[in-house]
């Protein structure tokens, strides 16, 4: 049994298992025992990824799981990035949740789904055919829907961002649904190879119209604006441990769709689709900085910074598409490198500061800048992870971000000689959009740190606060961990 096999079967057997513990086991020791399970799902989709990255591929074919199609799972160098990413996020996540879920959130049912959330996000990138991925993905969407209305018996928020959020994923499945039925329906089969062979016998419109709704689809998951309203709302609303689960790792999965079907199953496309894919990721990257420059709520801050990252993650996506389209595969393999390992180093640092944001709302009950101040004196270790998040996704040397932003720099660079009216006019543009994003990250995340730990306390609340339990600040050290690997040794992960 290879890696990868027994990676994938720990993370269903291992989901079964912490759901049943969920309904079965006592409330006092539940947090725990779901927890340590989702943790455990974690590690086992960091050894499934990183042997699909060495790679050792693997695939699977269950006809009589599902009807009609039945359960093909295919994991390859693409997917093993993110079944790393999203296993790694769940170990933080995990560790984290035994002290966090004590506080009101420990009832059955959020514990049960929690679990299938991590499980099915796990599985999206390892589905090797079209309905296959369908299922896991709405699985996944209605797993963090469920979990989005956690709290809704504290705020009358919760239940606003829920139908916000509903609605956005929802019509985002439809177009996903419609565009890879249309690609199906071509090839004969749903399965992915079958999606290949066919790609190049399609006309030009098919194909584009393929690509611009599975486009809509997974650019509504990622939160690209025009399609990110449900993003900011939703985000704040979900409990702390949940909302570095969707920020740091589901919105990835956005990206990963748009990876698999414009390079992968479609093998590729003309010069409009990755202009159309590069104008979006710049477009989200100065709105979501924007936004989070002038926000006051801790966690919507961080929502419209994963907006600003996934534009980023756009950019290099777009910016390699462009590369690749004018036959210059050098400059494409290092756009879209450098596009992947923001994936990478933002899910480390959206973490930490995601968790760290809950341990602040957990001690304090609020999420207002403006009530909050001085909580370096009673919860320095909150602080401390704050800050190395703060400075992680700064893109300043040696924060996280500055290593894979620097790449995408230097392939837009590069690629301003590459050739054609297009490419002369986009390419100044998007190293501009860059450079804005960076600095206005910086201003941001100093006035979140210097308002939110390092002033007087404005509150009662914030001058009470006390630290977290073990189990909270241990997941933190795990995120925290990540990014400093991430941003002092990239070269283990770079190749």
């Amino acid at each position: 049994m290879s890696l990868v096999q027994a990676g994938l079967t720990l993370v269903v057997a291992v989901g079964a298992l912490s759901v049943v513990a969920a309904l079965l086991v006592p409330r006092a020791t539940r947090p725990a025992a779901v927890g340590g399970g989702i943790a455990l799902c974690g590690v086992a989709g960091v050894v499934a990824g990183t042997a699909a990255l060495a790679g050792q591929g693997w695939s699977v074919a269950l006809p009589g799981l599902l009807p009609l199609a039945g359960v093909v799972l295919t994991v390859d160098a693409l997917g093993g990035v993110f079944l790393a990413v999203v296993g790694a996020v769940a170990v933080a996540v995990g560790i984290y949740g035994v002290g966090y879920a004590r506080h009101g959130l420990d009832g059955r049912g959020v514990q049960a789904v929690l679990p299938l959330f991590v499980v099915a996000m796990l599985l999206v990138p390892a589905a090797g055919s079209v309905g296959t991925f369908l299922v896991c993905w709405e699985l996944m969407a209605v797993a963090s829907l469920l979990l989005v209305l956690a709290e809704h018996h504290r705020r009358d928020e919760v239940a606003s961002a829920a139908r916000w959020y509903a609605v956005m994923t929802h019509l985002g499945f439809v177009a996903i649904l419609i565009g890879l039925v249309v690609l199906a329906a071509r090839a004969g089969n749903d399965s992915f190879p079958a999606l290949r062979a066919v790609a190049g016998q399609l006309s030009p419109g098919t194909a584009g119209l393929v690509f611009v709704l599975t486009l809509t689809g997974f650019a509504s998951k990622a939160g690209i604006v025009p399609l990110h309203a449900w993003l900011p709302r939703a985000h704040p609303e979900a409990p702390s441990h949940v909302s570095a689960l969707m920020s740091a790792a589901m919105v990835t999965m956005g990206v990963y769709g748009i990876v698999r079907v414009g390079f992968d199953l479609l093998g590729g496309g003309p010069r409009w689709w990755w202009l159309l894919v590069l104008v979006l990721g710049a477009a989200s990257a100065v709105y979501g900085i924007l936004q989070a420059a002038i926000g006051t709520d801790l966690k919507r801050l961080l929502g419209y910074s994963t907006t600003e990252n996934m534009g980023l993650v756009l950019i290099g996506v777009g910016t390699g598409g462009l590369f690749a389209a004018a036959g210059n595969m050098v400059l494409a393999g290092l756009a879209l490198t450098a596009a992947l390992l923001h994936v990478i180093n933002h899910a480390a640092f959206k973490t930490l500061l995601f968790l760290a944001a809950g341990s602040v709302l957990h001690a304090t009950g609020s999420r207002d800048l403006d009530a909050l101040g001085g909580l370096r004196t009673g919860m320095p270790a909150t602080t401390a992870a704050f800050g190395l998040g703060a400075l992680a996704g700064s893109a300043l040397p040696p924060g996280t971000a500055f290593v894979s932003e620097w790449l995408l720099l230097q392939a837009l660079v590069h690629g301003l000689s590459a050739g054609g009216v297009s490419t002369a006019i986009v390419m100044p543009l998007a190293v501009a959009t860059v450079a804005l994003t960076a600095g206005l990250a910086v201003a941001t995340f100093v006035k979140a740190f210097g308002i939110g730990f390092l002033a007087r306390p404005r509150s009662a609340a914030a001058a009470a606060a006390r630290e977290s339990p073990p189990s909270m600040l241990a997941g933190m050290a795990v995120a925290g961990a990540g990014c400093v690997v991430l941003a002092l040794l990239p070269a283990l992960v770079l190749p």
